[in-house]
Protein backbone atom coordinates (compact mmCIF):
# COMPACT_ATOMS: atom_id res chain seq x y z
CA UNK A 1 0.00 0.00 0.00
CA UNK A 2 1.19 3.80 -0.67
CA UNK A 3 3.38 5.44 2.50
CA UNK A 4 1.42 7.43 4.38
CA UNK A 5 1.51 11.18 3.21
CA UNK A 6 3.79 12.27 6.31
CA UNK A 7 6.33 9.64 5.84
CA UNK A 8 8.86 11.34 3.24
CA UNK A 9 9.94 9.50 0.08
CA UNK A 10 13.12 9.64 -1.78
CA UNK A 11 13.87 7.69 -4.82
CA UNK A 12 17.48 7.10 -5.64
CA UNK A 13 18.76 5.80 -8.88
CA UNK A 14 21.42 3.41 -9.02
CA UNK A 15 20.82 2.63 -5.58
CA UNK A 16 22.06 -1.34 -5.70
CA UNK A 17 25.96 -0.80 -4.67
CA UNK A 18 27.80 2.29 -4.01
CA UNK A 19 27.04 6.15 -3.97
CA UNK A 20 24.00 4.88 -4.54
CA UNK A 21 23.31 2.23 -1.79
CA UNK A 22 25.02 4.52 0.73
CA UNK A 23 22.74 7.58 0.01
CA UNK A 24 19.69 5.37 0.27
CA UNK A 25 20.86 3.75 3.90
CA UNK A 26 21.65 7.41 4.95
CA UNK A 27 18.05 8.74 4.11
CA UNK A 28 16.56 5.72 5.55
CA UNK A 29 18.34 6.43 9.09
CA UNK A 30 17.18 10.18 8.68
CA UNK A 31 13.85 8.38 8.11
CA UNK A 32 13.06 8.23 4.55
CA UNK A 33 10.94 5.52 3.25
CA UNK A 34 13.41 4.62 0.22
CA UNK A 35 12.82 3.55 -3.68
CA UNK A 36 15.99 2.03 -5.57
CA UNK A 37 16.73 1.40 -9.16
CA UNK A 38 18.94 -0.82 -10.26
CA UNK A 39 19.85 -2.43 -13.97
CA UNK A 40 21.37 -5.74 -12.85
CA UNK A 41 22.66 -6.27 -9.63
CA UNK A 42 19.16 -7.71 -7.85
CA UNK A 43 21.10 -9.62 -5.15
CA UNK A 44 22.57 -6.67 -4.03
CA UNK A 45 19.27 -4.31 -4.39
CA UNK A 46 17.85 -6.87 -2.20
CA UNK A 47 20.48 -6.45 0.48
CA UNK A 48 19.81 -2.52 -0.25
CA UNK A 49 16.27 -2.83 0.97
CA UNK A 50 16.93 -5.65 3.82
CA UNK A 51 19.23 -3.06 5.38
CA UNK A 52 17.25 0.13 5.35
CA UNK A 53 13.91 -1.91 6.38
CA UNK A 54 16.04 -3.11 9.46
CA UNK A 55 16.43 0.79 10.29
CA UNK A 56 12.44 1.22 10.43
CA UNK A 57 11.75 2.44 7.09
CA UNK A 58 9.72 0.95 4.06
CA UNK A 59 12.16 0.23 0.88
CA UNK A 60 11.69 -1.03 -2.63
CA UNK A 61 13.70 -1.73 -5.47
CA UNK A 62 12.80 -1.59 -8.92
CA UNK A 63 14.42 -3.42 -11.58
CA UNK A 64 14.86 -0.38 -14.37
CA UNK A 65 17.05 0.36 -17.46
CA UNK A 66 15.92 4.18 -17.36
CA UNK A 67 17.72 4.99 -20.73
CA UNK A 68 14.04 2.83 -21.96
CA UNK A 69 10.75 4.78 -22.07
CA UNK A 70 9.12 1.89 -20.78
CA UNK A 71 10.83 0.88 -18.20
CA UNK A 72 10.80 4.59 -16.68
CA UNK A 73 6.72 3.95 -17.21
CA UNK A 74 6.94 0.63 -15.32
CA UNK A 75 9.31 2.37 -12.75
CA UNK A 76 6.98 5.12 -11.74
CA UNK A 77 3.57 2.73 -12.13
CA UNK A 78 5.44 0.53 -9.21
CA UNK A 79 6.42 3.40 -7.90
CA UNK A 80 3.17 5.01 -7.49
CA UNK A 81 1.51 1.85 -6.33
CA UNK A 82 4.03 2.14 -3.28
CA UNK A 83 3.81 5.45 -2.54
CA UNK A 84 1.75 8.71 -3.00
CA UNK A 85 4.65 11.30 -3.82
CA UNK A 86 8.15 11.97 -3.76
CA UNK A 87 9.92 14.64 -1.56
CA UNK A 88 13.46 13.70 -3.09
CA UNK A 89 14.87 12.65 -6.23
CA UNK A 90 18.60 11.63 -6.34
CA UNK A 91 20.11 11.47 -9.68
CA UNK A 92 22.41 9.00 -8.71
CA UNK A 93 22.60 6.34 -11.79
CA UNK A 94 24.89 7.34 -14.76
CA UNK A 95 27.27 5.17 -17.34
CA UNK A 96 28.83 5.40 -20.25
CA UNK A 97 32.34 3.08 -19.42
CA UNK A 98 30.68 0.03 -20.43
CA UNK A 99 32.44 -1.58 -22.97
CA UNK A 100 29.34 -3.70 -23.90
CA UNK A 101 26.99 -0.97 -23.85
CA UNK A 102 29.05 1.57 -25.82
CA UNK A 103 29.70 -1.09 -28.55
CA UNK A 104 25.90 -1.63 -28.95
CA UNK A 105 25.20 2.18 -28.79
CA UNK A 106 28.35 4.61 -29.26
CA UNK A 107 25.83 8.01 -27.84
CA UNK A 108 25.49 5.71 -24.68
CA UNK A 109 26.60 8.13 -22.49
CA UNK A 110 24.75 10.78 -23.58
CA UNK A 111 21.58 8.51 -23.25
CA UNK A 112 21.81 7.97 -19.82
CA UNK A 113 23.90 10.62 -18.67
CA UNK A 114 21.58 13.34 -20.27
CA UNK A 115 18.63 12.23 -21.30
CA UNK A 116 17.28 9.66 -19.55
CA UNK A 117 18.04 12.06 -16.35
CA UNK A 118 16.18 14.46 -18.03
CA UNK A 119 13.17 12.26 -18.89
CA UNK A 120 13.26 10.75 -14.64
CA UNK A 121 12.61 14.62 -13.85
CA UNK A 122 9.49 15.06 -16.36
CA UNK A 123 8.20 11.72 -14.58
CA UNK A 124 9.13 12.57 -11.25
CA UNK A 125 7.74 16.34 -10.80
CA UNK A 126 4.07 15.55 -10.62
CA UNK A 127 4.75 13.25 -7.67
CA UNK A 128 6.67 16.36 -6.04
CA UNK A 129 5.21 19.14 -4.20
CA UNK A 130 6.71 22.51 -2.71
CA UNK A 131 9.65 21.18 -0.41
CA UNK A 132 10.78 18.60 -2.57
CA UNK A 133 14.84 19.03 -3.90
CA UNK A 134 16.52 16.77 -6.82
CA UNK A 135 20.03 15.94 -6.39
CA UNK A 136 22.22 15.40 -9.36
CA UNK A 137 25.09 13.99 -8.65
CA UNK A 138 28.11 14.11 -10.57
CA UNK A 139 31.90 14.50 -10.70
CA UNK A 140 34.55 16.83 -10.52
CA UNK A 141 36.08 16.26 -13.72
CA UNK A 142 32.28 16.56 -15.41
CA UNK A 143 31.34 19.39 -13.35
CA UNK A 144 34.49 21.32 -14.77
CA UNK A 145 34.06 19.76 -18.46
CA UNK A 146 35.73 21.92 -20.72
CA UNK A 147 37.63 23.80 -17.53
CA UNK A 148 40.15 20.80 -16.64
CA UNK A 149 42.55 18.40 -17.94
CA UNK A 150 40.52 15.47 -18.97
CA UNK A 151 41.36 12.13 -18.07
CA UNK A 152 41.07 10.25 -21.72
CA UNK A 153 38.96 7.30 -21.01
CA UNK A 154 36.27 9.64 -19.30
CA UNK A 155 35.99 12.46 -22.05
CA UNK A 156 32.33 10.88 -23.81
CA UNK A 157 31.50 10.42 -19.83
CA UNK A 158 32.24 13.80 -18.39
CA UNK A 159 30.72 16.24 -21.64
CA UNK A 160 27.35 13.68 -20.83
CA UNK A 161 27.44 14.79 -17.49
CA UNK A 162 28.06 18.01 -17.57
CA UNK A 163 25.28 18.39 -20.32
CA UNK A 164 22.72 16.73 -18.02
CA UNK A 165 24.12 19.56 -15.37
CA UNK A 166 23.39 22.24 -17.54
CA UNK A 167 20.07 20.70 -18.58
CA UNK A 168 18.54 20.22 -15.14
CA UNK A 169 20.15 23.83 -14.69
CA UNK A 170 18.47 26.04 -17.31
CA UNK A 171 14.94 24.39 -15.83
CA UNK A 172 15.61 26.17 -12.53
CA UNK A 173 13.25 28.60 -12.63
CA UNK A 174 10.53 25.89 -13.11
CA UNK A 175 11.20 24.26 -10.39
CA UNK A 176 11.44 27.13 -7.91
CA UNK A 177 7.88 28.05 -9.37
CA UNK A 178 7.10 24.47 -7.89
CA UNK A 179 8.68 24.98 -4.35
CA UNK A 180 11.41 22.35 -5.67
CA UNK A 181 15.05 22.88 -4.98
CA UNK A 182 17.91 22.09 -7.50
CA UNK A 183 21.40 20.45 -5.66
CA UNK A 184 23.90 18.84 -7.45
CA UNK A 185 26.70 17.18 -5.58
CA UNK A 186 30.19 16.58 -6.96
CA UNK A 187 32.99 14.00 -5.77
CA UNK A 188 36.57 13.23 -6.25
CA UNK A 189 36.88 9.88 -6.94
CA UNK A 190 35.16 8.17 -4.97
CA UNK A 191 37.39 5.02 -2.79
CA UNK A 192 35.96 1.55 -3.34
CA UNK A 193 33.54 2.45 -6.12
CA UNK A 194 33.70 1.32 -9.62
CA UNK A 195 34.58 4.27 -11.36
CA UNK A 196 38.23 4.24 -10.65
CA UNK A 197 38.43 0.55 -11.49
CA UNK A 198 37.73 1.37 -14.76
CA UNK A 199 39.54 4.24 -15.10
CA UNK A 200 42.45 2.62 -14.36
CA UNK A 201 42.09 0.96 -17.61
CA UNK A 202 43.25 3.66 -19.36
CA UNK A 203 45.02 6.09 -16.74
CA UNK A 204 46.85 3.82 -14.63
CA UNK A 205 47.98 5.45 -11.29
CA UNK A 206 45.03 7.84 -11.45
CA UNK A 207 43.42 7.48 -7.70
CA UNK A 208 47.10 7.33 -6.12
CA UNK A 209 48.15 10.24 -8.01
CA UNK A 210 44.39 11.92 -6.26
CA UNK A 211 45.61 10.92 -3.24
CA UNK A 212 48.95 12.48 -3.71
CA UNK A 213 47.44 15.51 -4.37
CA UNK A 214 44.09 15.74 -1.83
CA UNK A 215 45.18 12.73 0.86
CA UNK A 216 42.49 10.42 1.66
CA UNK A 217 39.90 9.78 -0.81
CA UNK A 218 36.21 10.27 0.34
CA UNK A 219 34.34 6.72 0.49
CA UNK A 220 30.84 6.22 -0.97
CA UNK A 221 29.34 5.91 2.62
CA UNK A 222 31.39 9.56 3.65
CA UNK A 223 29.38 10.77 -0.25
CA UNK A 224 26.21 8.82 0.24
CA UNK A 225 25.96 10.98 4.16
CA UNK A 226 26.95 14.29 1.54
CA UNK A 227 24.54 14.00 -0.60
CA UNK A 228 21.63 12.90 1.88
CA UNK A 229 22.69 16.42 4.02
CA UNK A 230 22.49 18.10 0.75
CA UNK A 231 18.91 16.73 0.27
CA UNK A 232 17.75 17.68 3.82
CA UNK A 233 19.43 20.75 3.75
CA UNK A 234 16.70 23.07 3.22
CA UNK A 235 18.70 26.42 4.04
CA UNK A 236 20.99 25.10 0.82
CA UNK A 237 19.66 27.51 -1.85
CA UNK A 238 18.24 26.11 -5.03
CA UNK A 239 21.59 25.83 -7.85
CA UNK A 240 23.64 25.24 -5.18
CA UNK A 241 27.11 22.97 -5.52
CA UNK A 242 28.23 20.53 -2.87
CA UNK A 243 31.87 19.60 -3.30
CA UNK A 244 33.07 16.21 -1.91
CA UNK A 245 36.92 15.52 -1.66
CA UNK A 246 39.93 17.54 -3.62
CA UNK A 247 38.54 21.08 -4.18
CA UNK A 248 37.72 21.89 -7.76
CA UNK A 249 40.88 24.12 -7.79
CA UNK A 250 42.86 21.04 -7.65
CA UNK A 251 42.42 19.57 -10.80
CA UNK A 252 44.94 20.83 -13.23
CA UNK A 253 43.54 23.57 -15.74
CA UNK A 254 43.08 22.81 -19.23
CA UNK A 255 46.04 24.67 -21.33
CA UNK A 256 44.62 26.96 -23.85
CA UNK A 257 46.32 28.01 -26.78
Amino acid sequence: MPAQEKTKVALITGGSRGIGAETALALAAHGYDVAITYRNKAARAKEVVTRAEQQGVRALAVCSDITQPAALDQLFTELQAWCSRLDALVLNASGGLERELLAADPAYPMHINRDAQLALVERALPLMSAGGVIVFVTSHWAHLNGQVEQIPAYEAVAASKYAGEQALRTRQDEFTAQGIRLIVVTGDLIEGTVTPKLLERGAPGLAEQRRSSIGQLPTAAEMGEAIARAALDSALPSGHTVVIGGSLHSLPRKLTT
